[in-house]
């Protein structure tokens, strides 16, 4: 039963979708009178539904075959920005080429996206938040939670742009407006040239075939910067590439001069020798360094919560300050990850990247994450845990923490009722009022 709905929804999925492609809304007007009238019009001795069936319908079949005779040729090219932001609309430009010799007008660009339909599994084990509040039918048949993962799928809204006459064999750049709906990346496919019939009721389409991604981070809230205690501690090794800045380093090699490198470091002997500047490379041994702990063990109907605690890491990876000291991002995914920025050893970008694809993590315990924090605590200066719950597990890594000596700071991001009882020390982010939360630190 479940599978014939799947196919169902799919169905129907895929043909509202070409409908929309097909019909303006003048179009889809006149199909919805040609239904009404279809229904009104079946008793022709009493009403004349028929008659505007008539009309309409042959209004219609006058434009879908209109709509056959399209010569256009075009060429395209997208030039999508870097990064995008949750919610954040930008603008990125495509350049459209008219390869006939006709002037071509009342061109309308669609652009088209991965399609968003969910995978059969992901149908029956998603939970849409909220699903246990609706009725026994809706929960049952699952058309609200096919809707759901449509719209969780989508990444992005691209509205229509109607493009300039287009000269023959010129190339016109015009500006399109995207507002990601999700974090992750935002795939397109292609881009449609829509050009309406003389009735202004259907679209005869071309389309170009040009697959490229967009990388959406997450939404971030702003903030204060946040302050985080703690000393230099030793590490074991040093850093490779991180700028030193009156700490302890060890010598490890030497390399060619690049541009930035100060004067104190070349090594004038070498130079001398091999005729190119050659400078000294260090590793630094002891600076402060920061661990920012994320929660990935969110069970499968927490979608808000997590993506909010996701959101939450992200506006504090950009408040701490990594001039002067590392920021290490831990979380658990298909293994235990640990990436490093700061002291030229990388950029904030990278760990917003980073959690920009975070997945939540369903087959592993939560013990993973703690052991991965607790071998690395001789390293650390101070830790900041966003954390999904508050339950045994969780508060055992932060008494560990404490007792180790490691500053910790610990949020706990959830829905109104799970954050009650939270003792003192602990932030509280309540989902839906985050924003608030963060400005009050």
């Amino acid at each position: 039963m479940k599978r014939l709905l799947y196919r169902w929804f799919s169905s129907f999925s895929a043909f509202q979708y070409r409908l929309d492609r097909r019909f303006t809304r003048a179009g889809a007007l006149a199909l919805s009178v040609l239904g009404a009238a279809a229904v009104i019009g079946l008793d022709t001795n009493r009403t004349v539904g028929y008659q505007v069936l008539t009309l309409v319908l042959a209004l219609l079949v006058i434009s879908a075959a209109s709509s056959l005779v399209f010569r256009g040729r075009f060429a395209a090219r997208r030039v999508l920005p870097r990064f995008a932001s949750v919610g954040v609309p930008l603008t990125y430009r495509v350049a459209i080429g008219n390869q006939t010799s006709r002037r071509q007008e009342g061109l309308v660009l669609l652009e088209e996206l991965a399609d968003p339909r969910p995978s059969f599994e992901e149908f029956t084990t998603a939970r849409e938040p909220g699903e246990e509040r609706r009725n026994w039918f809706d929960r049952k048949v699952g058309y609200p939670r096919w809707a759901w993962l449509v719209s969780q799928k989508r990444g992005a809204v691209v509205p229509p742009r109607p493009l300039p006459p287009l000269a023959p064999s010129v190339e016109t750049d015009v500006t399109v407006e995207v507002t990601p709906l999700r974090r992750g990346h935002v795939r397109f496919t292609g881009l449609t040239i829509a050009r309406p019939d003389p009735l202004g009721l259907m679209h005869a389409l071309k389309s170009i075939r040009l697959p490229q991604s967009l990388l959406v981070l997450p939404r971030r809230y702003p903030m204060a910067q946040i302050q985080l205690g703690g000393f230099r501690k030793y590490q074991p090794g040093g850093v490779a590439l991180a700028s030193s800045v009156g700490d302890s380093e060890e010598f490890m090699a030497l390399r060619d001069y690049r541009a930035g490198d100060p004067m104190r470091r070349i090594h004038w002997r070498t130079w001398a020798r091999v005729g190119r500047p050659v400078v000294r490379e260090y590793q630094d041994e002891f600076f402060v360094r920061h661990a920012l702990v994320l929660d990935t063990f969110a069970a499968p109907d927490d979608h808000l919560v997590f993506e909010e605690a996701i959101s939450v890491a992200a506006s504090i990876a950009v408040s701490v300050e990594t001039q002067e000291s590392l920021l290490d991002l831990m979380f658990v995914g298909p293994e235990t990850y640990c990436f490093t920025t700061g002291r030229g050893v990388g950029n904030t970008d990278r760990l917003l990247e980073v959690l920009a694809c975070v997945s939540a993590c369903h087959d592993k315990p939560f013990r993973a994450l703690q052991r991965a924090v607790i071998e690395r605590h001789d390293t650390l200066s101070s830790c900041v845990c966003v954390l999904l719950a508050w339950d045994e597990p969780r508060q055992e890594l932060v008494r560990r923490l404490a007792a180790l000596g490691t500053p910790t700071r610990v949020f706990v991001v959830g829905e109104r009722g799970a954050l009650d009882g939270l003792p003192p020390h602990v932030h509280r982010l309540e989902v839906g009022r985050i924003g608030e939360g963060l400005a009050r630190l």
